[in-house]
């Protein structure tokens, strides 16, 4: 059992190269200059005269220490490793080997899910994320469906310590939901989420069919980043028509008795945004705009137009051959995304919002360009 310690300190000596290039590719020192440069502005008279800055400084401020901090505390763990092999060495200590092994592991882990942060360096990555589903054609069935992949967010949400806001949700017919918008935010929340957008594809037998068929179901899934009000989109008051509605859906505090819920439609585009969680009309406006804005600048950068005025509409078919994953629980287990290969038969781990399988291989592939064939 001695000679595992020996083992272990090699592997740790290995790590530790790939330990400092993981702080450099994360821009510690950079990190560290801003946190100075911000916590200084923090400490000026007149800060929190402009609340709503002084908020997104503080916010900034939060998360450049926890990416610091983060840093600090691989390299403690390395620290302590390699001073319990020392020790297990010198005392001859066997019972130190499973503490070591289960603290390599877990350093491993910790530098694999680090690294795929630095692949997070597009200009939206940080930004809150827009999450929009719709359910496909097929009535119970897809919204059921829909709802399903709307818990699966909202657990992933959970899981990863983010919030989300409920922005619209459309009940369905019978069951499931007809829509749905939330708000996640948590950092690098769009970047993370971007993965998802696309429609999804499930496969079982309907639990809405009294004769126990198989059934195939679709629903899209859009997600944009939340544009602050530094990013402009030229959006002309006449290409927009308001229409209001009584709230419905998500129940307690979300549901409004008056007709304050909005939709807003970008008549030249097509494109329908609604919601109905604010306590006024005028806030769920707000809150639309705010959906359109992300919405067509996505799309914008997305086809490489010049203007806004310049998209003619695109919106996610929903329909066989279209989808980015499957998933499928019946006649076996598998989810299976289309672009990377990636694969598990956990099903219900993925519906409980386990995606990080999913998330770690599509922005590997992004990064590396190396994507599935279909």
């Amino acid at each position: 059992m001695i000679v595992q310690f020996d083992e272990y300190k090699t592997k740790l000596n290995a790590l530790k190269p790939e330990l400092e290039l993981l702080g450099q590719s994360l821009d510690l020192e950079g990190a560290e200059r801003e946190l100075d440069e911000l916590r200084a502005q923090s400490a000026s008279d007149g800060f929190w005269n402009d609340v709503e800055k002084a908020q997104k400084v503080q916010q900034r401020i939060s998360r450049l220490e926890g990416k610091v901090a983060a840093q600090q505390k691989r390299l403690s763990i390395w620290d302590d490793l390699m001073t319990l092999c020392e020790m297990g060495q010198e005392e001859e200590d066997d019972s130190l080997v499973p503490e070591v092994e289960e603290g390599y592991a877990r350093l491993e882990n910790e530098i694999a899910s680090a690294r795929l942060d630095t692949l997070l360096s597009g200009e939206y990555d940080g930004s809150p994320a827009i999450v929009s589903l719709q359910a496909g054609a097929g009535g119970t069935e897809a919204q059921d469906w829909a709802q399903m992949l709307y818990r699966m967010y909202t657990r992933w949400a959970e899981r990863h310590g983010y919030t989300y806001t409920i922005l619209d949700y459309q009940d369905g017919d019978e069951a499931g939901i007809k829509s749905a918008a939330i708000r996640i935010e948590g950092d690098n929340a769009y970047g993370h989420l971007k993965s998802e957008h696309g429609v999804h594809r499930l496969v079982r037998i309907s639990p809405f069919d009294a004769n126990a068929r198989r059934q195939t179901s679709f629903a899209a899934v859009e997600v944009m980043p939340e544009l602050d009000d530094s990013v402009e989109v030229d959006i002309r008051e006449e290409d927009i028509e308001m229409q209001v509605y009584r709230s419905s859906g998500a129940g307690g505090q979300h549901i409004n008795k008056t007709s304050s819920a909005v939709r807003l439609i970008h008549k030249p585009t097509g494109i329908v945004v609604s919601c109905q969680t604010e306590r006024s009309q005028f806030q769920n406006r707000e809150t639309c705009m705010k959906m359109l804005r992300s919405k067509l600048m996505q799309i914008k950068e997305q086809e490489h137009l010049d203007k806004i005025s310049d998209i003619k509409g695109a919106q996610l078919k929903i329909e066989w051959g279209s989808q980015i994953r499957s998933y499928v629980f019946m006649p076996y287990q598998l989810v299976k995304d289309n672009r990377t290969a990636y694969e598990t038969s956990n099903v219900n781990g993925v519906m409980d919002g386990d995606l990080d399988g999913f998330i770690n291989a599509y922005l590997t592939a992004a990064a590396t360009n190396t994507w599935a064939t279909k």
